[in-house]
């Protein structure tokens, strides 16, 4: 869990550079829309990127890079993440214990160079992952990779990993060319040194290939010539960062063909010639309440964190966040397996409140919610998010004092366990439920809330047995009642899923929003 605390830090600093790359953006391509003949697709986004190197990649903008020029394992049909498909494999099977998953490579596969793709690349791309100790390594830590015959992979765990059918999508574990990589750099140990390569030239076997790569202002990827699959509709794709206020300016003129980062009030009033999709992201907001009785006397109570729960407006939350979002009646987001139902989301309840607070003992608690000040998640600043819920809680009989901090400073007392209440948010590292155990005592979240393993043998047990469980319907099961105890006694409150907005041309058509890689521009077609 401790690699997950980090990759919570790159998360949040992730979204951080979206918010604040405004003078970063470029000036838009003089005729790169390429209306005529409609085969180049312009995409504006806020870059979040670092590298096009598999390994090493996990930034949102790195993502949909991947998706385009690398092929996984495994994959998701369209926006649906419920259930893994075969991609580059062409059957796969989970042990009954749950340890061992089995792939059949599926044949024909050839690399952007016209090479044919082998288990041994597989078995390298994906060691290579785990021992490069990239930041995307820990999707595979404790995961053995081996070649069973020409056409057959295993990749087996210590523990039950039913986990694993849905992390193997991540664009992050796509195979790439290892003869050429090797060439240039490539090792499985930290020594490898085929980024450089990696970010000039691609080396996978996906429907597109790199033109050009400038972290800071522009992709440019061309369709692959010797693709064995379907051909794009795009034979060009330039992803530029651009701030949100020009993606608006430059989507509504033809400039660009998709705008990815526009929050709720920049899509209001859209011209009607344009495709507005509002979706709920997968992203959830949560408050904390320490559960450390050194940091806080009153947030220990479990009566103030019923007030809070019962005080709290999720209808004026949602009517921040705008249309598209919805409340999260768990920690799990609505996308994923063995999320709650939506009838199951907190209610406000004033009275209620009151009373939760008077069987507290409490008399006018006061208590300092934290936040990162400059931090926006899907175009929604933390700010009047606070000042709701301060609001809120005013009216039960709760004092809040507001203390926003430069995200450094609110990450390092979040992460540490020092925020007496705190206001924050998780996205998924995988689209599957165990990625949420980390808010359980002991796990990574639960320790931010200072709970601490032991603090509920009945919480801990239901997680033990989540983790276990084997089978789409045992598992949904099993999540479900981790979720129901942890509302009913634990120390967070979800509160709402910002809307993913995203802003297309009349012309662009499949296009859905992924919670992993954001958009699959090989899907997109064009009218």
């Amino acid at each position: 869990m401790a690699t997950r605390s980090q990759t919570a830090a790159v998360l949040l600093a992730g979204a951080l550079a979206l918010a604040a790359c405004g003078s970063g953006g470029t000036t838009p391509t003089s005729g790169a829309s390429g209306a005529a003949g409609g085969k180049t697709l312009v995409i504006d986004t806020s870059f979040d990127l670092k590298t096009a190197d598999p390994g090493r990649t996990y930034e949102p903008t790195g993502l949909i890079v991947g998706k385009a020029i690398y092929e996984t394992l495994l994959t998701f049909d369209g926006a649906d993440v419920t259930k893994p498909v075969p991609a580059l494999a062409e059957s796969y099977e989970l042990s009954e214990d749950g340890k061992t998953l089995t792939l059949k490579l599926k044949q024909g596969a050839t690399f952007a160079d016209g090479s044919p793709l082998t288990a041994d690349d597989v078995v390298f791309s994906l060691t290579r992952v785990r021992d490069m100790k990239g930041t995307p390594s820990f999707l595979l830590d404790g995961v053995e990779v081996a070649k069973e015959g020409d056409s057959t992979i295993t990749l087996t765990s210590k523990t039950p990993n039913p986990a694993l059918p849905y992390i193997l999508p991540n664009p992050a574990l796509g195979i790439i060319n290892s003869k050429v990589a090797k060439e240039h750099g490539a090792t499985t140990d930290p020594q490898d040194k085929a980024e450089q390569y990696l970010n000039s030239t691609s080396a996978g076997s996906g429907p597109y290939e790199i033109e050009s790569f400038n972290v800071s202002s522009q992709v440019t990827l061309k369709a692959n010539p010797k693709y064995y699959g379907a051909k794009p509709a795009y034979d060009k794709v330039v992803i530029r960062n651009v701030e949100a206020a020009t993606q608006k300016l430059n989507v509504q003129r033809g400039d660009s063909q998709v705008a990815l980062n526009l929050s709720g009030d920049q899509v209001t009033g859209m011209p009607p010639t344009l495709q507005v999709k509002k979706t709920p992201s997968a992203n959830v907001l949560f408050l904390l309440a320490n559960q450390d009785s050194a940091v806080s006397k009153t947030t220990t109570n479990p009566k103030f964190v019923e007030a809070v729960r019962k005080g709290v407006d999720y209808a004026g939350l949602l009517e921040l966040a705008g249309e598209g979002s919805t409340q999260a009646p768990g920690i799990i987001p609505s996308q994923l397996l063995g999320a709650l139902p939506a009838d199951q989301g907190a209610k406000r309840d004033v009275e209620g409140a009151k009373a939760a607070l008077a069987e507290s003992g409490l008399s006018n608690p006061a208590v300092k919610l934290e936040y990162p000040s400059e931090l926006t998640v899907n175009g929604l600043s933390f700010q009047p998010l606070a000042e709701r819920i301060q609001a809120n809680l005013k009216e039960v009989g709760i004092t809040v004092d507001l203390q926003p901090a430069p995200v450094t400073t609110a990450l390092d007392n979040y992460r540490n366990g020092k925020e007496e209440m705190g206001l924050w948010y998780w996205g998924p590292d995988y689209p599957d439920p165990s990625d949420y155990l980390a808010f359980l005592p002991g796990k990574t979240v639960g320790l931010r809330a200072g709970w601490k393993e032991g603090a509920s043998k009945e919480l801990e047990s239901a997680g033990e047995q989540a983790a276990a469980a084997i089978g789409d319907d045992a598992r949904k099961a099993a999540y479900v009642d981790v979720q129901t105890k942890l509302n009913a006694s634990g120390p967070f409150v979800p509160l709402i899923q910002p809307s993913q907005n995203i802003v297309t041309a009349a012309s662009v058509t499949g296009l859905e929003y992924h919670p992993v890689w954001t958009v699959d521009v090989a899907d997109l077609g064009v009218k």
